[in-house]
């Protein structure tokens, strides 16, 4: 802990002591505004990198309620809880699958996003507002596109009864998201349930036979795991999973 305040100190004294600060103590401005000539302003480089360092912080909540992450993710969590393996794949192991699968999944949006959105604002066509704007239409899109109606009308509900939208285009991301995230977890527990039901009957015939067999004291779990590791390997479960759940989402 010594070193470490050592070295924040030398670091300190390094900047304060810098010929641009020495010469000019605020010529490190905290807010540049400029106005453009058609009346818009827009803000330094340097806030905007500020602005969007404090966006990443929101990115992993992004990454889970506002894509394919999280029907994949919870598939995969039921999948490995039926087989039976408590830790194997490990957990890195099948949140790198599920990020990379949700990369595929969510290519048609992302590439979208670049051209529309991403690419002009590079180019300086597009002011940061107007960027966000444009780059939520096919986030939205794809959002609404796997969203039952049951669950977007309940959150419409509980924003107000007395709101109506006449279109799909006027419902606020606010109301979107937690429709959506709604009807994933509903739609990754109804494929998890399909996939429990095969090895769960390996776990009702292992019993029934060690029962009738008098090894009660065996537990059935540890006789039945071979099997269903060889079954889930002789049907080639993994691609058979993951072609499943990137076929649910319309591709």
């Amino acid at each position: 802990m010594k070193n470490n305040g050592l070295w924040l100190a030398v670091m300190g004294l390094w900047v304060l002591s810098s010929p641009a600060l020495a010469a000019d103590p605020m010529s490190l401005p905290a807010v540049n505004l400029a106005t453009n000539p058609d009346g818009t302003q827009t803000y330094s480089i340097t806030l905007q990198v500020l602005v969007l360092m404090t966006a990443l912080t929101l990115l992993p909540a992004i990454l889970m309620m506002m894509t394919a992450f999280t029907r994949i993710i919870i598939v995969f969590s039921i999948l490995r809880q039926a087989i039976g393996l408590q830790s194997t794949p490990s957990n890195q192991i099948l949140i790198g699958l599920a990020i990379f699968l949700t990369i595929f999944v969510m290519s048609p949006v992302l590439k979208e996003i670049n051209e529309k959105a991403l690419q002009p604002y590079m180019k300086e066509e597009l002011q940061p507002l107007a960027a966000v704007e444009v780059a939520s239409v096919p986030l939205r899109k794809f959002m609404l596109a796997q969203t039952r109606e049951a669950d977007l009308d309940l959150f419409v509900e509980l924003a107000g009864k007395d709101r109506k939208f006449a279109s799909l285009d006027e419902v606020p991301l606010t109301i979107v998201i937690p429709a959506f995230v709604t009807s994933e977890l509903k739609t990754a527990f109804q494929i998890g349930f399909l996939l429990f039901i095969p090895f769960l009957i390996i776990d009702l015939v292992v019993a029934s036979v060690l029962m009738a067999m008098g090894m009660m004291m065996l537990s059935p779990m540890i006789v039945s795991m071979p099997f269903k590791i060889m079954l889930f390997v002789f049907v080639d479960g993994w691609a058979m999973v993951v072609g499943t759940v990137a076929s649910s989402f319309g591709l």
